[in-house]
């Protein structure tokens, strides 16, 4: 029996509820793999494509172009040939988007606050409650909503924890007793041991990277695996027109350019995604804490600290770099772990998690999963 197979508005990230229609990727009749990218949508975060979860044969678009649709919204229809046009329109008809549960439709109660050394840090747990769980440590200036496209997706597979390190996103707008990546990193193993995990899969992003890389130096008791991603700590050269950009950005027009850096496609930087990163910045004491971090970690476009490059082979690596990262050089994957994966993937900027993430979510659970 033929099956007919919904394309609907994915949910991306706790607190999305609905999405606009940007343009379809795509023409009806087209043979669609898994992982395609088949129809860009914005969000109240960023613009994205959606990529197909399973293949087929788009038979009908729903939704069009400018339509602001819920999540779990019908926005195409996959068959295969011989399923008639009279049975898809049927389908269509009996449509109805599921109704979103209290627990999804409250961001607040997903979210979850305690105090480390002193300091209140906002994160996310997602999963089941058994299997080692996969820690998600963010770069400079960012937050756990950098995991947007990836918490759902490892989350079936093994429990995902995701914070906001000290100074970011929700934490509070403090530092660790010193600003280095040792304290950064001790820190981070205070805030494990907070939440009862003795052992997590490392993934870091940029300086989340070079934090993880820290923590296996200094407690590898803690370290299943690392996943580093656009990594800070594998080499010297950073790009300090965005570090410096980013740090004193004070308006639309200068942030919003330093944030395009980030991308391989500059059009991926919507109008909240910056309007958010302002209201941040503008939080009494962010600007001179970036300052400060910045300056003590990546000063005159150097890397003060490289924990990476001082990785032995003990602990199973997976290094996933952008091949346009126009922060940090993607020739400094090439000063990977003695052993560890490398993967370098095309067409893609420093933001690899939320640009490529079907891809990144596949590396990390085959590696997690070995």
């Amino acid at each position: 029996m033929s099956t007919i197979t919904p394309i609907v508005m994915p949910k991306w990230g706790l607190s999305m509820k609905e999405g606009t229609v940007i343009e379809w990727l795509v023409e009806e009749g087209c043979i669609i793999t898994t992982g395609m990218p088949i129809i860009d949508m914005e969000t109240d975060k960023l613009a994205n494509a959606v990529e197909a979860p399973d293949p087929g044969i788009l038979r009908r678009k729903v939704a069009s172009a400018g339509d602001l649709l819920p999540v779990k919204a019908l926005l195409g229809v996959m068959a295969d040939q011989d399923v008639s046009d009279a049975e898809i329109d049927a389908y269509i008809a009996a449509y109805v988007t599921p109704v979103a549960t209290d627990e999804e439709d409250s961001s607040a109660q997903a979210f979850q606050y305690i105090e480390v050394d002193g300091i209140r840090v906002r994160y996310v747990q997602k999963g089941g409650s058994t299997g080692t769980p996969v820690l998600l440590i963010h770069g400079y200036g960012g937050d756990l909503d950098n995991w947007l496209f990836n918490i759902d997706a490892l989350s079936e597979k093994a429990p995902v924890i995701a914070l906001d390190l000290p100074g970011h996103g929700q934490s509070a707008v403090k530092l660790p007793a010193g600003v280095n990546l040792v304290a950064q990193a001790g820190f981070v193993v205070h805030f494990l041991d907070a939440i009862n995990v003795t052992r997590a899969h490392m993934v870091g992003h940029s300086m989340g990277a070079a934090i993880a890389s820290q923590i296996a130096l200094d407690a590898p008791q803690y370290v299943a695996s690392l996943t580093l991603i656009g990594s800070a700590g594998l080499g010297a050269e950073i790009n300090s027109a965005y570090i410096d950009g980013f740090a004193n950005a004070q308006s639309r027009r200068e942030l919003k350019p330093v944030l395009e850096i980030l991308f391989s496609d500059p059009a991926l930087v919507s109008r909240q995604l910056v309007d958010d990163v302002l209201r941040y910045k503008r939080l009494d004491g962010v600007g001179s804490l970036l300052v400060e971090l910045g300056q003590a970690l990546f000063c005159d476009g150097k890397q003060n600290e490289q924990p990476g490059l001082k990785l032995g082979s003990s602990c199973p690596a997976l290094v996933i770099w952008g091949r346009d990262d126009r922060v940090i050089p993607v020739n400094h994957a090439s000063n990977a772990p003695k052993g560890a994966t490398v993967e370098i993937l095309e067409g893609v900027g420093h933001m690899v998690q939320l640009e490529r993430a079907s891809e990144v979510n596949r590396l990390i659970i085959q590696h997690i999963s070995a």
